[in-house]
């Protein structure tokens, strides 16, 4: 049964710890296979590079990159190599000097681009060719060769064995980021569930998501799925919505003076729930594949303006400033609406496969979340 999930993103997400392990014992399986049946010498060259290009790289695109800068540098370097040395009457020292102006070009090349791994392994390539002028060049091309094998094999496995896309990551960490956003907002409207759940630890788990968010934007450049630009955009928007529900969390309004002030605003609280449910959905959009199909009524400040001018507990401690609260919402509101227009706008972002295989999923609800007005103090 292991062939309907090889086009199963959500199956490669929730398992991709243990899929990457099998994946790297099989690429050196697979090598090792190989160097046993047609006896290659100095063989241990394929089975470190098979290891080296997977070992720390998961996905397709971090696999790529690197597998194809490794190629590129190990076949300019071997061949740098070669042709320096194969020069007949070079003295030693003149070899020596060619290969210190490759090594000098290569760094200085690639010292300020994202190629930095394919300089190093042409200067890899280039000193395991030259040597110390002694070598025996068969040598240097059955390593050049086995470097070859290696790198090809664990590029082939890594894309054609369960593969792990980063971008279907990022879809999978974006959509539990939304869901969190959500529950946190719908604590705060909800007033004394606001001790029911831990927000600090909502908090940071939101941040390590957009963390590692960050850490998959070279894989998922490489995979051609998503421009930089719409990455940037995409993780800026998040740590902006984070920002502005940490300032509502911290806003006093929680208790009976502030919770009757924000309910004497006609409207005001069917807008944030309806605005938390607009985050849950959303998030259940991204997660399943949906195409991005959401509207929101705008918060408009004015029509609360003169409801609140300003509001203060029992001890005189101001609950929020006279406009500050309504225009954290209406910021909210307004950061919500550009994460959808730019979700939207990705064509590549719904997914048939995942829209197939969302009700398999224990863990991907068939309805978008609900968050309800309900709350267990002060019932609305």
């Amino acid at each position: 049964m292991m062939l309907p999930r090889l086009r199963d993103p959500y199956f490669n997400y929730r398992y991709r710890h243990r899929l990457h392990v099998l994946r790297v014992t099989v690429a050196i399986s697979l090598t090792y296979s190989l160097l046993l049946i047609f006896n290659f010498p100095h063989a241990v060259w394929a089975l470190l590079s098979a290891l080296v290009v997977m070992n720390n790289l998961p996905y397709v695109g971090g696999v790529l990159d690197k597998g194809g800068q490794r190629l590129l540098g190990t076949l300019l370097g071997a061949l740098w190599g070669i042709l320096i040395t194969l020069i007949p009457g070079t003295p030693h020292l003149v070899v020596a000097g060619w290969a210190l102006l490759g090594i000098a070009l290569a760094t200085g090349i690639t010292f300020t681009t994202r190629y930095v791994y394919s300089g190093l392994m042409f200067c890899v390539s280039l000193l395991v060719v030259v040597g110390d002028g002694q070598q025996d060049l068969s040598i240097a091309l059955w390593r050049f060769f086995n470097v070859m094998l290696g790198t090809s094999v664990g590029i082939a496995v890594t894309a054609l064995l369960l593969p792990q896309k980063a971008t279907d990551v990022l879809r999978f960490l974006l959509a539990e980021n939304l869901d969190t956003l959500a529950r946190l907002y719908h604590t705060h409207t909800s007033a004394s569930t606001s001790a029911d759940i831990d927000t600090k630890q909502l908090v940071g788990e939101i941040g390590s998501r957009m963390i590692k968010q960050q850490g998959l934007m070279d894989s998922i450049e490489r995979e051609r799925r998503l421009r930089h630009e719409e990455l940037e955009q995409i993780l800026s928007l998040q740590w902006r919505m984070l920002s502005t529900v940490e300032l509502l969390l911290n806003t006093l309004w929680n208790t009976r003076a502030g919770y009757e002030r924000i309910k004497s605003l006609k409207g005001f609280r069917d807008q944030q729930h309806h605005l938390a449910r607009a985050l849950g959905t959303l998030a259940f959009q991204v997660r399943t594949g949906q195409n991005i199909d959401i509207t929101v009524e705008p918060f408009d400040l004015q029509r609360h303006a003169d409801a609140i001018t300003s509001a203060n507990t029992e001890e005189g401690r101001m609950l929020f400033s006279p406009g500050g609260y309504l225009w954290l919402n209406r910021e909210l509101y307004r950061l919500s609406m550009e994460l959808i227009s730019q979700l939207g706008g990705i064509r590549r972002l719904p997914s048939r496969r995942l829209r197939r295989r969302a009700k398999r999923h224990k863990l991907i609800a068939s309805q978008p979340v609900e968050y309800h007005n309900k709350s267990k103090g002060f019932d609305p």
